[in-house]
């Protein structure tokens, strides 16, 4: 481990191409990806978590199967979707970082919608029937409510971040972990280790690590500074 950290320090040091396409190719799909399971997951979820419909226990059932699905399915599901003969093979997106960003959507929606039904839950009934009231229409009341529950929802993010963040079955399936195209951090480890390059792989892993952590720790800034605003 030590002698990762040092080779993972004198790789960033000497501003290695390698390494930094890595990096920057693992942020652009993990944070398109998040982008996009969060702008589908947070509405779904409050969705959800405000209303009640015939039919619901069943989505609710699917939805949380959806956050204990295998990503390796995942990626096999797209990559049927995106392969040559498959209904979406014009868009010429697999082994592109389209792709990758389309599974790591799939994968981490549910677990974001999953989060803020649970979050959105626990609102106070009463507030939204005040604000319905008040003349508040229902998407005011239903962002009153997000905000409300806020705290839950950025959880559902951290959730859906360590879930695209880590992923490597997926990813490699349908991105095909190329040089300087597909490659990311967690398919990086996973080729070095192939190669008996350890030093390589536990510094790829240290930097992984890094970059959760620091995306984790401002998480839970921005989770402590609202809950000091409400206090």
């Amino acid at each position: 481990m030590g002698d990762g950290l040092t080779e993972s320090i004198r790789l960033l040091l000497e501003f290695d191409p390698y390494v930094y396409n890595i990096i920057g190719v693992s942020l652009r799909v993990a944070g398109l990806a998040l982008l996009f399971s969060t702008l589908i997951g947070i509405p779904l979820g409050a969705l959800l978590g405000l209303t009640n419909f015939r039919g619901k226990p069943i989505v609710t059932a699917l939805l949380y199967t959806g956050m204990g699905f295998p990503p390796v399915v995942v990626g096999l599901i797209v990559f049927i979707m995106f392969s040559s003969m498959g209904p979406m093979g014009y868009l010429g997106w697999l082994f592109n970082v389209e792709a990758i960003v389309a599974a790591q959507t799939i994968i981490a929606f549910p677990l974001i919608a999953g989060f803020t039904m649970a979050a959105v839950m626990q609102v106070d009934r009463n507030l939204m029937s005040q604000l319905i009231a008040l003349g508040a229409t229902k998407i005011q009341a239903a962002w009153a409510a997000i905000k409300e529950a806020r705290v839950g929802v950025i959880v559902a993010i951290i959730a859906g971040f360590g879930g695209v963040i880590s992923e490597v079955g997926a990813v490699m399936l349908v991105g095909g972990n190329i040089e300087g195209k597909t490659r990311v951090l967690t398919t990086a480890i996973v080729l070095e280790t192939r190669k008996g390059n350890f030093g390589v792989a536990i510094a790829f892993g240290i930097i992984l690590l890094a970059i959760a952590f620091i995306a984790n720790l401002s998480m839970i800034y921005l989770q402590k500074k609202h809950l000091f605003e409400d206090n």
